[in-house]
């Protein structure tokens, strides 16, 4: 059967794949187990570890049939590649309780920001810095923004001051990480939580 360019215009690629093939086989990028496995020969590991030898492909498929295990190529880069003994569907599952407890152990770190103005009072600021201490306190970053708006730009040493002293205020929980720097018309400071060992 012949068919027309347009067709394959008009659907997806599991129709055309299964009227061209009759049948469609995704190859997974993971371990290849049992019949995908092509090799003529294979190292082989048993399920509790010890070394087997290299065997023909037919003879460890018999062999992992009477044991009633999967066939699993771990090494396949290997000369003779190297194949487990092994519950696949177990397998599978205990690497993905060890990605999972992996992902819960690590810690991400936001920048959290806290903003101030030039002519900011002194109880606005040690609101502000507890804020920030919290942040700090959660092993998070802040990045303390000041920015001059219209005539406060010719104040910049007063935003220096006000930063310094937000610095002071927040130093028994943070470190400067990135000193205050003037970044258009807004000054900067990174803090970073402060490591006691």
């Amino acid at each position: 059967m012949r068919l027309q360019p347009a067709f394959f215009m008009r659907c997806d690629w599991e129709t055309v794949c299964f009227i061209s093939c009759r049948r469609c086989k995704t190859i997974s990028k993971e371990n290849l187990i049992n019949e995908e496995i092509r090799d003529k020969e294979v190292r082989v590991i048993d399920n509790d570890g010890t070394q087997l030898g290299v065997m023909a492909i037919e003879d460890a498929m018999q062999l992992s049939i009477d044991k009633k295990l999967d066939l699993v190529n771990i090494a396949p880069t290997a000369n003779p590649p190297v194949c487990k003994l092994l519950d696949y569907g177990k397998y599978r599952y205990e690497l993905q309780k060890k990605e999972k407890e992996a992902r819960k152990k690590q810690k991400i770190t936001q920048i959290k920001e806290i903003r101030l103005s030039t002519f900011i009072e002194e109880h606005d600021l040690v609101v502000k810095a507890n804020n920030a201490a919290k942040f700090l306190k959660d092993g998070d970053k802040v990045k303390v923004s000041l920015r001059f708006r219209g005539r406060e730009k010719d104040y910049v040493h007063v935003g220096q001051a006000v930063m310094d002293k937000f610095a002071e205020v927040t130093a028994a929980v943070g470190v400067i990480e990135k000193k205050p720097l003037m970044e258009g018309r807004s000054l900067i400071m990174v803090l970073a939580p402060k490591n006691d060992k």
